[in-house]
């Protein structure tokens, strides 16, 4: 093990391979007759996507069985065209798995019930008479169910991208980066798996990433110093024409996502205090994590109001933070409520609708979810654009939104 844990350490090595799971191939380059080269008879405009991001710390305890996520993903009250859900410490922690090995039991079982939750034929429906007007409501509108695009594990680390299949033929270039930031600096306890693709002509990257722990004074510098690893050593394949970008900050829509594990820099009686009394005002003003979005690690980054309790660390199957002292064991540790779990965002194009928590609570951490809208970008053929503002789905989409004609623009969620 050790002789391993060395080579790798000077090595830099990634962890884990470029290969993922998925459905289906997605396709590296979209035939000419679907996509059409730039030129004075090609549009491009403006299309808006709504997204559902997710991260959740399990705690390394498996799903049940008769889990229920779909108030999670929020299946029955919004319609996004892609869900892309983190996971955190989705095995144990053993010898056997810092090495890298994946438990591809365990993602399988996470998928199948995503699959599931989101593929539900009963909810599927009702959006659809939602959806659409009383002269479609009896149609059978295809491509509306989820397919996984990417599913990849790092030890306990899963991130997976769900979207509508009808968006499948336009994702090309899925690519996948694993940077190890635990034991020596280079293990898979700790660190990332980045995940990109291109959606029309819109690049994306995502980062699932579980950074270093504790609550000491200092420790923060250890959750930096993972940050700025997984920035400079992740990296992607350019492509066959080398157009893609290589680095994070170099994608067009970049989400991190995770067990970031920043604290609360205040003592743990009045952290305390604070969470009894909801004052989540003066909780966030001394948040380590804020500290870093105004002048730090992630300067430049944005993260929407937080307008819930802290999402760690609470007893399994309770609703009550670990530690309490009407609760704690003798000799057990304290640990201060804190919003460990967070989604932040880089760059245009991207806009926060819902930012919240669930209360799943089979895990010491509460997952949490947001909403966004993404501006997509979109070639179109003079002919293609013509043939759509005669079509029933202009039709349709000008019903619903009145900017439609004067901004160019569609709206879908993530």
């Amino acid at each position: 093990m050790w002789p391993r844990l060395v080579a790798n350490k000077i090595l830099r090595k990634r962890l884990g391979s470029n290969n993922f799971v998925a459905d289906f191939p997605c396709n590296k380059e979209i035939p000419s007759l679907d996509r059409p080269s730039l030129s004075p008879n090609s549009i491009f405009s403006h299309h808006k996507d709504t997204h559902n991001y997710s991260t959740w710390n399990v705690g390394g305890v498996a799903p049940p069985e008769d889990l229920d996520i779909e108030d999670l993903l929020d299946t029955g009250n919004t319609s996004c065209e892609i869900y892309v859900l983190g996971f955190q410490e989705i095995v144990p922690l053993s010898a056997s798995n810092v090495l890298g090995s994946e438990n591809s039991k365990v993602s399988m079982k996470w998928n199948s019930l995503i699959r599931r939750a989101l593929n539900n034929k009963k909810k599927l429906h009702c959006l659809d008479k939602i959806q659409h007007s009383n002269e479609e409501r009896n149609k059978n509108i295809p491509g509306q169910d989820f397919r996984c695009i990417i599913s990849k594990q790092m030890v306990g680390i899963l991130i997976t991208v769900w979207v509508r299949s009808y968006l499948c033929p336009y994702i090309r270039y899925p690519s996948v980066s694993c940077i190890g930031c635990g034991i020596m600096g280079c293990l898979g306890n700790k660190g990332s798996v980045s995940v990109r693709f291109r959606l029309h002509e819109t690049s994306f990257c995502f980062v699932c990433s579980h950074l270093a722990s504790g609550g000491r004074q200092g420790d923060e510098k250890l959750r930096n110093a993972n940050v700025s690893e997984i920035f400079s050593r992740t990296s992607f394949p350019r492509g066959p024409s080398l157009d893609l970008p290589r680095k994070i900050l170099d994608h067009d829509r970049v989400i991190f996502l995770g067990d970031l594990n920043y604290r609360i820099s205040l003592p743990e009686s009045n952290v305390r205090l604070l969470v009894d009394e909801r004052d989540w005002k003066s909780l966030l003003e001394n948040d380590q994590l804020r500290m870093e979005l105004m002048n730090g690690q992630f300067e430049g980054w944005n993260e929407g109001s937080i307008q819930f309790a802290p999402t760690y660390k609470y007893r399994p199957n309770s609703d009550v933070y670990y530690g309490c002292f009407h609760q704690s064991k003798k000799g057990e540790k304290k640990r201060a409520p804190a919003w460990c779990d967070r989604i932040i965002w880089y760059g245009k194009g991207l806009k926060q609708h819902e930012y919240d928590r669930g209360e799943e609570n089979f895990s010491d951490h509460r997952p949490v979810k947001a909403i966004f809208t993404a501006e997509v970008g979109v070639l179109h053929s003079l002919k293609q654009f013509q043939s759509f503002f005669l079509s029933e789905r202009f039709d349709r989409i000008t019903s619903q939104t009145d900017d439609f004609v004067c901004k160019g623009r569609s709206s879908f969620q993530i």
